[in-house]
């Protein structure tokens, strides 16, 4: 798919902190397409509450005319920055209130994005939305680009915000996508219970931080942390991991140090875990130093906490783990499945316990090789690829009236 021009929205901005899926696909579409990403608009009670942050002011400067709405931030690639600002409704019941203002905070948004378009002579081919249920609910009809996708990476309706209104608006913005891409087969089956077009793609892992950083044989906040060392690196949060096995694990092997690098929720600080003397916290760390840290465990493990929002995740940390050819355990799931044969699936805390003894009785150079080249299979362009093998089979003609 070549020489298209696609229009991006969705939940995260270009200058996200975090691993963000729909920057990693815009960039692969821009190796071959035009793209426009739009970042979503500052919403009024975010200004009045957060009026000092770097990001309303940022965003203020926009709306003033101060700082321009759009940058060109690679070859065939922008970023539109919206210079208007939203109102936040999400507090409003379902019913006309809501709906009118929604629609009106759609309209100003596509009068941003409409005026971008025209003074880069764009063309609306596609449409991409990555889960922006509410603020691009009616794009397609007032952008009317020639094909619509809808991205699901999340069980975003786990979340009461998004719950509240996305029960109704998610299933609907589903049925009128031409296609829906998933980033699982858990997510593949919600979506297509609206709209028989819906195919999971996976996802791809960034590995340039992986492929840049030197190995580092000894992290100095690791020195005095004897082995094995069963590891986690990522946020501590308690709505995505099971505290419980964690505890269980590091009580039933008091000679195995479980070491936890990331920030913490209020549920993790408060937790019995820090009274565990085989417990460490190291805290959140440089992104650039993560894999050090996971060079130095024995085991990585991944505790996922089984819910609604995290049943259908696909395990990026699971990836970056195998990337660098680490013996990885992880709670069992559907989206866990693909991965059977190279990481280890548990059920519970002796399922657990059972598997990291066999991790560190079984560790061999063959097998952290036939790990690293699994993760490595997993990439941006494997995964847009399958998106393109979909898209061409539509009905859609994307070149005709260029």
């Amino acid at each position: 798919m070549e020489n298209l021009d696609i229009i991006i929205v969705g939940q995260q901005g270009w200058d996200t902190e975090i691993g963000s899926n729909c920057k990693n696909i815009a960039e692969e579409f821009s190796k071959n397409n035009r793209v426009l990403y739009v970042n979503p608009p500052l919403d009024r009670i975010t200004r009045w509450r957060e009026p000092d942050s770097d990001l309303v002011k940022s965003k203020m400067s926009v709306i003033s005319g101060d700082k321009p709405v759009l940058n060109q931030v690679k070859d065939n690639l922008y970023v539109l920055d919206c210079d208007c600002l939203i109102e936040s409704i999400n507090w409003l019941p379902s019913g006309w209130l809501y709906n009118r203002l929604n629609k009106l905070n759609n309209k100003r948004i596509f009068t941003a994005v409409n005026r971008a378009i025209e003074h880069i002579n764009f063309k609306v081919d596609v449409l991409f939305n990555d889960s922006d249920m509410f603020r691009s609910f009616h794009l397609k009809a007032l952008l009317k680009p020639k094909l619509s996708i809808y991205y699901s990476r999340d069980n975003m309706l786990a979340t009461s915000y998004y719950k509240k209104h996305g029960s109704k608006l998610e299933p609907q913005i589903i049925a009128q996508s031409d296609l829906c891409f998933t980033n699982s087969k858990y997510l593949e089956s919600y979506c297509r219970k609206y709209n028989a077009n819906s195919f999971n793609v996976g996802q791809g892992c960034d590995f340039a931080l992986f492929d840049a950083f030197e190995l580092n044989p000894v992290v100095a906040k690791l020195d005095n942390i004897p082995h094995p060392r069963i590891g986690y690196v990522g946020v501590l949060t308690s709505a995505r991991l099971d505290i419980s096995i964690i505890n269980d694990i590091a009580e039933a092997k008091p000679e195995w140090s479980i070491v936890l690098v990331g920030p913490e929720d209020a549920t993790f600080q408060e937790s019995k875990l820090h009274q565990k003397a085989n417990i460490h916290f190291i805290g959140a760390q440089p992104v650039t130093e993560l894999p050090n840290y996971i060079n130095e465990f024995d085991v990585c493990f991944n505790p996922q906490l089984m819910n609604d929002l995290t049943i259908g995740n696909y395990p990026r940390k699971i990836d970056e783990y195998l990337a660098l050819g680490k013996p990885t355990i992880a709670t069992k799931t559907e989206a866990m499945e693909p991965f059977n044969h190279h990481v280890v699936l548990a059920d519970g805390v002796e399922s657990y316990i059972n598997g990291i003894q066999k991790l560190l009785n079984e560790h061999s150079e063959v097998s952290a090789s036939e790990r690293k080249s699994f993760a490595r299979s997993h990439t941006w362009g494997n995964s847009v690829a399958l998106m393109y093998r979909f898209i061409k089979k539509t009905k859609i003609s994307l070149y005709e009236n260029r």
